[in-house]
């Protein structure tokens, strides 16, 4: 088995629009590499919106905890605020005898049940959202949903990624893909954690050139193999010779250049991947391309 994660760096390059071609490739293709699907954008996931899911299982995720104090052993000493470097505990709006601790502003850290000296202060963990397993019409899709706010973005794309690997060994899956996160923080680094194969989608502008030097960095660092494929790349014929120089520079293989093409924004909004919506349109034959590269990437691996 092995993994696949699209990565832009930045939001907005059209990796989501990439892996949907992937998924609908993969699952009319009259040979392997057969895949399971992950949205691993859990804060703000957007893959189901075009693969048109059918939810089978939803679990709770249960993230970190946060401290809370039982009113009844409260003293109001104040030996959990001198401990607090979170400024997280305040006289109880109930009652100003005794203390308070603001959800918002816990960390977690714990520092104030070890300071309480009446045991008042316990560490209750939070559910912080939920993970699914869903069926599509191009596979099975995991995925997941980060309640507003909560933090352990990383922690539920690990848990995400483990069952989407669990359910592929268990059902002799040969690929998942991964739709990954933009950016290089910690949900990230847990996409591409034990991934063979790094896609970069990048765009010939000022923050895409910006935004791939790091994640081709943060690749590099958790030595991912990488490629990359240029997205609207004729839009700004200066931009993706930069990006091909650095390419050249790092020794990275570009596997196509997506033309601009107003059919992919036109297949999204019909929530289908451009390449069955519009099978002739220009994008579809240059991403149908770079998929046939990649799943050869991928076979070569396996020796």
């Amino acid at each position: 088995m092995r993994q696949l994660v699209i990565l832009s760096g930045k939001g907005g390059t059209g990796k989501t629009s990439i892996g949907a071609v992937f998924a609908h490739l993969q699952s009319v293709a009259d040979s392997k590499p057969r895949a399971v699907m992950v949205d691993a954008d859990v804060d703000a996931a957007n893959l189901s919106l075009v693969l048109k899911p059918d939810q089978s299982e939803r679990s709770e995720f249960w993230g970190g905890s946060l401290a809370e104090i039982d009113t009844t052993l409260c003293t109001g000493c104040e030996s959990c605020k001198a401990v607090c470097r979170y400024d997280a505990i305040f006289p109880n709006p109930n009652d100003g005898n005794i203390c308070w601790i603001d959800p918002v502003a816990c960390d977690g850290c714990a520092a104030c049940v070890y300071a309480c000296p009446t045991d008042a202060i316990k560490m209750v963990v939070q559910q912080e959202g939920y993970w699914f397993k869903s069926e599509t019409p191009y596979g099975t899709l995991f995925h997941a949903e980060l309640f507003p706010g909560r933090e352990n973005s990383g922690k539920l794309v690990t848990l995400v990624k483990q069952h989407a690997r669990l359910w592929a060994e268990d059902t002799s899956t040969s690929l998942v893909i991964i739709d990954g996160p933009p950016g290089i923080g910690c949900p990230v680094i847990s996409a591409c954690a034990g991934a063979d194969l790094g896609l970069i989608v990048t765009e010939p502008s000022l923050a895409g050139l910006h935004d791939l030097i790091r994640i081709q960095a943060t690749l590099h660092h958790f030595r991912v193999p990488q490629v990359i494929c240029i997205n609207k790349a004729d839009i700004y014929t200066e931009g993706a010779r930069q990006i091909r120089e650095f390419a050249l520079e790092k020794g990275v293989q570009i596997l196509g250049e997506i033309p601009f093409d107003e059919s992919i924004s036109h297949s999204m909004l019909m929530g289908s991947p451009v390449t069955e919506a519009y099978p002739q349109a220009q994008a579809s034959r240059t991403i149908e391309k770079i998929w046939e590269q990649t799943v050869k990437l991928l076979t070569s691996l396996d020796g």
